[in-house]
């Protein structure tokens, strides 16, 4: 039987053991990245929109404000979501080391620095949880398991300084806020940390609210548990609002649904209400209770509904226009379901979580007390965060670090099953299956490697005339940034994975980015790219856009021209551009073509596919 034995938070020679796990697994991950640090090719679009954001901060822009003006300028910009919490740590390290080591360098080692430091609190919360409920050894394998979890990495890597690393933070505050021994104190931890998570995403609202079931399990389990979800909600409806008067300010009172508004702010305020006056009546019939969490839950669902119903039809993306629903957000595959994700990558966010799933159900069976408790409470957590990953794949990291821990537990009892078996052939058979639970792709990326011919549909083949769609981090814009500072700033026609970098690397403006808030300028850039060359023509003409970019083998300018053969993007990719577009040579093997938008000498006689 295991029984509780929560250790002292922090000790020494825990700090040590995660110490050495993350500063070896940094070091590898700084060596890996090298060149894309130094050439700042950074790992998805929103890292460069996040730098920009803390650039614009730096220079000027108000705290409160969170316009990007270079995006449609001609329409006064887009705003964005995003909070001023995850630009602070950034900003900080660049305002403290510009005057020592230089702006450039400053900025590079906050893109290196931010998230390894949140690497390194990821790696101690999670290996935390074994420390105190099981042991050394366990806490070593929950770092290992951190390590070698891709999903998990890839948000905490070098220049992936975007808010998805935040968030794997604060739900592992909260689990960790469930082992301590006062329930108050258990309670606010968890209601903070849910708090900041929703504060920087509200994507974390599902999770919260299973959080918010698991204590509100504890309270009927035992009366005396009730300041656990008391607790937690006033936390969260404290904290929420500090936090909402901190970053968002009084400016801006409208109801969002991809950002905490007023409206959540009256839902938490409702709820922790509701909560602390049927406390007063413990102890109480449980019909009373059930019916005071009904209370809680339905009233703030009630006042969701009712001031802004929007949000429960598809959030923040509800108010997409269908162009842009179907050409971009349907094709933006982190926020898809597991099952429209390649076959390594959906098995890298399922394996590891459905392991721990059975490994914290086993610790739960062979557990009592508290630590049963615990550990059932933190199988439905953990069933909760796979089934949010299934239909949103960029949930996955968070599973995959939750399941770190009973993982760890798990692979130490396969270990010492493998350490007993006495033949070699079942032993190396066992120790290859540890490797795979580990590394759950493996086996698909080897057969894939072995068998490339198949691995490609029939007709698909590759010639020097059809080159492969390539993603946007191998569009090097950044190689052609000197030449394109040099020109007259303008607004760039740049397709949306391309337009982000655009704007790093020059002071030119975009007409559109791959950010829901900015749909209608989306929709712009969509339809011209369908859309003939006349008509074409007279969108960017009519906007003033003073430049066209593209990447003819990038994914995105080959999905135009596959949905619209005869459109303007198709044609460039042809290359057969119009007698408006004047050429502008870039040196270098960027990848990139620009053209300068020129008046037609007569638009009636612009045919599609006519040169100069």
């Amino acid at each position: 039987m295991l029984v509780e034995r929560r250790r002292s938070a922090f000790p020494l020679a825990f700090l040590m053991r995660a110490g050495i796990a993350w500063a070896l697994v940094s070091a590898l991950l700084v060596a890996v990245n090298w060149n894309a640090i130094a050439t700042q090719r950074f790992p998805d679009p929103d890292d460069i929109m996040r730098l920009l954001q803390v650039r614009d901060l730096i220079a000027g822009q108000s705290w409160f404000d969170l316009t990007q003006y270079r995006v449609d300028a001609p329409n006064g910009g887009v705003g964005m979501h995003w909070s001023r919490l995850v630009d602070l740590p950034i900003a900080l390290i660049i305002l403290v080391l510009t005057p020592v080591i230089g702006a450039s360098a400053a900025e590079t080692t906050a893109l290196i620095a931010v998230p390894l430091i949140t690497l390194l609190a990821v790696i101690l919360l999670a290996s935390r949880i074994a420390w105190r409920l099981m042991g050394d050894e366990e806490a070593t394998l929950t770092a290992l398991v951190v390590a070698l979890s891709v999903p998990v990495l890839f948000q905490l890597g070098p220049l992936r300084v975007d808010h998805h690393g935040w968030q794997i933070v604060c739900a592992l505050i909260a689990v960790n806020g469930l082992m301590a021994r006062s329930p108050k104190v258990g309670g606010w931890v968890i209601g903070s940390a849910l708090a900041t998570w929703l504060s920087i995403s509200i994507e974390g609202l599902p999770l919260a609210a299973v959080f918010f079931a698991v204590l509100a399990l504890r309270w009927l389990r035992s009366r005396n548990e009730r300041a656990w979800l008391v607790s937690a909600i006033q936390a969260l409806a404290i904290v929420s609002a500090a936090l909402f008067g901190l970053t968002r300010g009084l400016g801006d009172l409208l109801a969002y649904c991809d950002a905490i508004s007023p409206i959540h702010l009256a839902m938490f305020g409702w709820g922790a209400l509701v909560l602390t006056l049927f406390s007063r009546f413990e102890p109480a019939p449980r019909g009373v209770l059930l019916m005071g969490f009904a209370l809680a839950g339905g009233g703030a669902v009630a006042m969701l509904l009712y001031n802004a119903p929007q949000c429960a039809t598809g959030g923040g993306f509800s108010a997409l226009d269908p162009v842009v629903a179907r050409y971009w957000h349907a094709n933006v595959l982190e926020g898809m379901p597991i099952w429209r994700q390649s076959l390594i990558t959906a098995l890298q966010f399922a394996v590891t979580p459905l392991i721990a799933l059975a490994a914290a159900i086993n610790l739960a069976s062979r557990s009592h007390d508290w630590l049963r408790q615990f550990w059932s409470d933190y199988a439905i957590i953990l069933a909760a965060s796979f089934l949010v990953s299934i239909f949103v794949s960029r949930a996955g990291a968070v599973a995959c670090v939750l399941a770190a821990a009973p993982l760890a537990w798990q692979l130490r009892h396969w270990l010492r099953a493998i350490r007993s078996m006495e033949r070699p052939a079942p032993r190396m058979a066992a120790m290859v299956g540890v490797c795979f639970a580990l590394l759950p792709a493996l086996p698909a990326m080897l057969l894939a490697s072995a068998l490339p011919a198949r691995a490609m549909p029939s007709g698909a083949a590759v010639s020097a005339a059809s080159p492969p769609p390539v993603k946007a981090i191998d569009c090097r814009v950044q190689d052609a940034g000197e030449a394109l500072s040099k020109l007259p700033t303008g607004e760039f026609y740049a397709l949306l994975d391309i337009a982000p970098e655009l704007l790093l690397v020059t002071d030119h403006t975009v007409v559109a980015t791959g950010h829901h808030r900015g749909h209608r300028s989306m929709k712009v850039l969509i339809e011209t790219a369908l859309a003939d060359e006349r008509t074409a023509y007279d969108t960017l003409h009519n906007r003033g856009t003073s430049y066209v970019a593209i990447c003819p083998n990038l994914g995105e300018a080959r999905m135009y021209s596959k949905i619209a053969p005869e459109g303007f993007v198709a044609s460039l990719v042809r290359g057969e551009e119009p007698e408006w577009l004047e050429p502008i040579a870039i040196e270098g093997l960027s990848g990139l073509q620009v053209w300068r938008v020129v008046s037609a000498r007569d638009t009636q006689t612009i045919t599609p596919g006519q040169n100069p």
